[in-house]
């Protein structure tokens, strides 16, 4: 069959991207490409198909688009809705217009309410009839949720909230319940409140399943979709701003130095250090001032949360795999300047005796030991979502993306120990405590959820 169509999925942004076209024709397009461009290369040159186009849904907040790194590579024309603020040239699609690759048709439709200049994607096979098959409806429609309507600032929130529901129900909906959805995003992504584990669905799912396509006024869609929206990350809107203007091109991700233990000692002031190993290694001895943020599922979105895109990062890992891995995920979020590693690791770094820190794990059952004592206090780092369903007895709660702006609300005098949902993010707020002259603090590895498990004393 003629019709080329493939996802890609990208791991810890939970994003999607897609390659489209006709392999008759020999010719395809890519829509919302992330920034490690040679995936999509790689299937152009597999399935025998020349790129022609770099198609924008939206400006993204949450990944630095690849579209440019394409540009650059290839003789193809960038793409995206007519009413975008990009501050590059492209080739504007307002609603109805229609991309040909040989037999199949990309046909634009203005949907906007996650961003103003919004589109979806409606596909189109020749061969397979005049009505299109499926939809790529970007961060409009998700399986079980709709994208966010408040990244622009809550001036503009309930006004994108408004042009969202139009979207769907005036726009998406009535295209047929038959119709193949595949979206931006799946779960864990941040620019939905909750959406589902499936990475495609079709329209009649959605309509039955997803709580957001219930029948409700536009105003009372309004109030259900902004209740307990989760805050934004921060680095949503520098991303933002990062793809409208366009993502700088590199050619690639950045290829981090090896340094000696010295010279990663004499670089350390002047960058962040960056322990990407698991919160136990980081507890057992780390670098002096290094943050920690694990390389797991969850590192591009804490590591956009926590870290400067003004200063060089060094990293801390288990080898060169891990570093380039990391440095990877970090090029895909727009933080460039990964500038060396240790090499040789922390190994390495005693080895030399250089300066060892540590971080105290304390179990549930110890911290239920020790929670009464008066010296001892706990911090609850989750979200306020999380912490309106119970939190343990006695615990102050900051939100980790605000910690460093309200440590003066903290007994630094005091034994702090941390907890969040499993031991990730506390291992982070440690690591800034430390990092701010907190001398006695101890991580909660399990956490809450070791904590609900063992039964122990919810408040």
């Amino acid at each position: 069959m003629p019709l080329l169509f493939e996802p890609v999925y990208t791991e810890g942004l939970a994003q999607l991207s897609y390659v489209v076209g006709d392999t008759a024709a020999g010719v395809a397009a890519v829509v919302d490409p992330r920034r490690d461009v040679q995936v999509y290369v790689d299937i152009a040159h597999r399935s025998g198909v020349r790129l022609t186009h770099a198609i924008e849904t939206h400006i993204h907040a949450d990944f630095a688009s690849g579209v440019h790194e394409l540009a650059a590579r290839l003789p193809l024309r960038i793409a995206g809705g007519a009413q975008g603020g990009y501050g590059f040239d492209f080739q504007p699609l307002a609603d109805g217009d229609t991309i040909a690759l040989g037999g199949i048709r990309l046909q634009a439709l203005h949907t906007p309410g996650h961003t103003p200049e919004h589109i979806c994607l409606l596909l189109q096979d020749d061969h397979q009839g005049d009505a299109p098959f499926g939809i790529l409806t970007g961060d409009t429609l998700f399986n079980l949720d709709v994208g966010r309507p408040d990244l622009l600032g809550e001036a503009e929130t309930r006004r994108l909230a408004a042009a969202l529901h139009r979207s769907l129900f005036r726009r998406i909906l009535p295209l047929g319940d038959r119709l193949e959805v595949f979206p931006c995003h799946g779960a864990g992504s941040a620019c939905g409140k909750s959406i589902g584990d499936r990475r495609q669905s079709t329209i009649g799912n959605e309509r039955r399943f997803n709580p957001a396509l219930a029948d409700r006024p536009e105003d009372r869609f309004i109030d259900w979709l902004l209740a307990d929206m989760p805050e934004p990350p921060r680095h949503y809107a520098r991303l933002k701003r990062l793809n409208a203007a366009g993502a700088p091109v590199t050619g690639g991700p950045p290829v981090p130095m090896p340094l000696s233990p010295g010279e990663f000692a004499k670089a350390a002031p002047q960058a962040v250090v960056v322990d990407i190993r698991s919160m136990l290694a980081f507890g057992g001895g780390h670098v002096p001032g290094a943050i920690s943020i694990g390389l797991r599922e969850e590192f591009p979105n804490w590591a956009g949360w926590m870290l400067p895109d003004d200063r060089p990062l060094l990293l801390v890992g288990d080898g060169p795999e891990d570093v380039a891995e990391a440095a990877l995920q970090l090029y895909r979020i727009g933080l460039d300047r990964v500038e060396g590693y240790l090499r040789g690791g922390m190994n390495a770094w005693q080895n030399a005796a250089l300066p060892l820190a540590h971080a105290a794990q304390w179990s549930v059952r110890e911290l239920d030991e020790r929670r009464r004592d008066p010296q001892v206090g706990i911090l609850d780092v989750r979200s306020d979502e999380e912490v309106v369903k119970g939190r343990i007895p006695g615990a102050t709660h900051i939100y980790l993306p605000h910690l460093e702006a309200r440590l003066n609300e903290l007994d630094a005098s005091r034994t702090l120990a941390v907890y969040c949902g499993s031991g990730y993010r506390s291992s982070i707020a440690v690591s800034i405590l430390q990092r701010h002259g907190f001398r006695s603090v101890a991580n909660v590895p399990g956490a809450w959820a070791a904590w609900t498990a063992a039964r122990k004393e919810v408040q």
